[in-house]
């Protein structure tokens, strides 16, 4: 007799804001999963549960009580992170946390130790650790032909339009500027390439839009390993050196396909992501900036990371994988980012601590 088909999976959104609706649409587009509710106070939300018929709930404390689902991805306000996660594990139901794990390092530890003590599945919205770009790039680092990395070059410069800050008014605010916004994407990417952040050292200005937070930041970065960075981040500056300009994997981005955003140069060569061009010496002999370099274009197969980070938290809630972006992932990117506040403000070095890994997850460490 044939296999029958595996049961549907009941997922359930919290949040139905800009991210919290591309989560809804990417449930509806899987045939092997169904829209359980909707969590979201807001008058808002109303006509859109109405238009893809699912249940509207109030909270996740009424989700959970009344819709039971599979699995949970939480795409409230920062603010609401901790409370909605901790109730998702207390219920013993895995759960999707977007970006960033919590509203501060400090809550991001308490659900790390929630999740450990409930044994409960804690996904952090990295999307981007699901990219085919991502993995292509990790593979040439892994695989030791660029030699011992000793240098990182990044950059995040966009620009965002006035309307940006008008429709709300809290992003001119501290905690609304591209450091906490925008940086903690580049964070998680640079430590899935190049290991551990360190160190860290920033100059911020807000030179140019006035506004009381940052809008053009230089960064300095000291990797685990060795290796230094030196990351350009801005929102006001006509550039087209982003990951959303240049990796092509959102749509709703002016694309620049051969741009790029980072550089990693080791001993022996170096990568340009997201181009993924390789530019190597043939054999130690060859090492002098005189000679010419071996050039390569890596392919790769492009597909978009958002719907591949759905099919993962399927996978996990299917028990057919760990999660890929844990609650310690999550955590560290929001240290190293808190980090790079404190130095902007300090004008001094800032250590980076470590939260301690138990001994099974440690043997999957992103370095």
């Amino acid at each position: 007799m044939p296999r029958s088909a595996p049961r549907r999976l009941r997922i359930a959104v919290a949040g139905a804001g800009l991210i919290g609706r591309r989560h809804i649409d990417e449930v509806l587009d899987r045939d092997d999963c169904v829209l359980a509710a909707i969590a979201d106070p807001s008058p808002a939300a109303a006509p859109l549960a109405q238009a893809v018929g699912a249940p509207l709930r109030a909270g996740v404390a009424e989700l959970l009580a009344r819709d039971r689902p599979d699995g949970v991805i939480v795409a409230t306000p920062n603010a609401l992170h901790l409370p909605d996660a901790l109730a998702c594990l207390a219920a013993g139901v895995p759960v999707l946390v977007e970006k960033p794990l919590a509203a501060s390092a400090a809550e991001g530890e308490a659900l790390c130790h929630a999740a450990d003590a409930s044994g409960v599945p804690l996904l952090v919205g990295h999307h981007r650790a699901h990219s085919p770009l991502m993995a292509a790039a990790r593979e040439v680092l892994r695989s030791g032909r660029l030699g011992r990395i000793v240098g990182v070059l990044g950059s995040a410069m966009f620009c965002k339009p006035d309307g940006y800050f008008e429709a709300a008014p809290w992003r001119r605010e501290p905690g609304g500027g591209p450091i906490l916004i925008n940086l903690i994407h580049e964070v998680h990417n640079l430590r899935m390439l190049c290991g551990e952040i360190t160190e860290v050292q920033a100059f911020a200005s807000n030179a140019v839009r006035g506004h009381a937070v940052e809008d053009t930041v230089a960064i300095g970065f000291a990797f685990a390993g060795g290796a230094l960075g030196s990351f350009l981040l801005s929102d006001t500056a006509a550039a087209p050196l982003s990951w959303e300009q240049t990796s092509m994997e959102n749509p709703d981005f002016a694309a620049y396909p051969d741009e790029d955003c980072y550089v990693i140069a080791g001993t022996d060569g170096s990568l340009a992501v997201p181009t993924l061009r390789l530019h190597l010496y043939d054999g130690r002999e060859q090492r002098s900036w005189c000679n010419p370099f071996r050039r390569e274009i890596m392919g790769v197969e492009r597909a978009d990371p958002l719907a591949r980070q759905l099919a993962h938290f399927v996978a996990v809630l299917r028990g057919e994988a760990a999660p890929l972006v844990t609650a310690r992932d999550g955590l560290q990117n929001l240290r190293v980012t808190e980090a790079v506040v404190a130095a902007a403000r300090s004008g001094s070095r800032v250590a980076v601590p470590v939260f301690p890994q138990p001994q099974a997850e440690a043997a999957q460490a992103i370095t």
